[in-house]
């Protein structure tokens, strides 16, 4: 008994980019793509030279103030500003988010109002208004005592509270998303099963939506991350407004301000090494990119398909 194998014809017409040699696919050759992207390797080679043997930049000077106290304290403030306006912003934008898809029309119309309320004005404006309450509500009564506002909002707590709502009315929206895109099926399986409502949203719905979360949330997070830099105007010592003190009295405004798009550029690299981690820990059982090994088996299976195996007697054939 031996084996024999046809070849297909209709298969090399089918392959448009790629051509059948033997038993395995090869690409076509493509000198556009190779000669575009030399191109682009010259052109940003050039660039990178051009900035770094440019003296204009002044790097020693950058390297000098990197790492300098006033600039790390303002980058901490920076930091542990954006983890805690995303971490308040994001619990408040999933009850508002919960409320917008309740059937009760009173908690989904104020939920509707306040995203879109606060979609609507800029951050910069909100953190203005808050600043100055006091020229609206100089005091507030709660019945047994009254908080007068002209010591309650800093800078810093304006900050906060702006940025927080700015991000909960973002996230609400994210997070109404990401609720949708799980069956509803999963909700009616866990009822059948006795299961509260409570414990179906954080164990059942939260956990599948988190995938269609992930992408949007990380992007908000590193421009929530960048957004602090308006709180300058406010006069809190975050990052930028750390560098703006230095170089108002040294007037070396290009290389300070290279050291807070340095520090920036770090941050936002390590939140998105953050994003992908989190993102590929959800993707589980969700189907992932394939390995190499797992694309050698999708090559073969398409080559056996073209070529049609089939068993014959020598003597048949003969």
């Amino acid at each position: 008994m031996s084996t024999t194998f046809e070849r297909v014809p209709s298969l090399e017409h089918r392959a448009s980019d790629d051509v059948l040699v033997g038993t395995r696919l090869a690409g076509r050759r493509k000198p556009g793509q190779w000669l575009a992207a030399a191109v682009v390797l010259v052109v940003a080679a050039g660039v990178l030279a051009s900035v770094f043997t440019n003296p204009h930049f002044q790097w020693d000077v950058v390297r000098y103030f990197l790492f300098r106290p006033s600039i790390m304290r303002g980058l901490l403030t920076t930091v542990w500003l954006t983890a805690a306006v995303v971490v308040s912003g994001y619990v408040l934008g999933i009850v508002v988010a919960v409320m917008r898809i309740s059937r009760n029309p009173v908690l989904s119309g104020v939920s509707f109002v306040f995203v879109w309320f606060f979609r609507s004005v800029p951050p910069l404006v909100q953190l203005l208004l808050w600043y100055n309450l006091s020229s609206l509500y100089p005091s507030i009564p709660l019945g047994f005592t009254t908080i007068h506002t002209a010591h309650l909002f800093s800078g810093l707590m304006a900050a906060y509270i702006g940025l927080t709502i700015d991000v909960a009315a973002f996230s609400a929206e994210i997070v109404r998303g990401g609720l949708l895109s799980v069956d509803h099926g999963q909700t009616e399986a866990a009822k059948s099963l006795g299961l509260g409502r409570s414990r179906i949203f954080w164990r059942i719905v939260l956990p599948q939506a988190m995938p269609a979360i992930i992408p949007a949330s990380g992007n908000m997070v590193i421009g929530m991350l960048k957004a602090t830099s308006i709180i300058s105007v406010l006069a809190v010592h975050d990052l930028l407004y750390s560098v703006q003190l230095i170089y108002t009295q040294n007037y070396l405004i290009i290389p300070l301000l290279l050291v807070a798009t340095t520090w920036y550029v770090i941050l936002t690299t390590l939140l998105s090494i953050g994003q992908f981690y989190i993102e590929r820990h959800y993707a589980r059982g969700r189907g992932t990119p394939a390995t190499g090994g797992e694309w050698g088996r999708i090559v073969w299976q398409g080559v056996s398909r073209g070529l049609r195996i089939r068993p014959r007697r020598a003597a048949a054939q003969a």
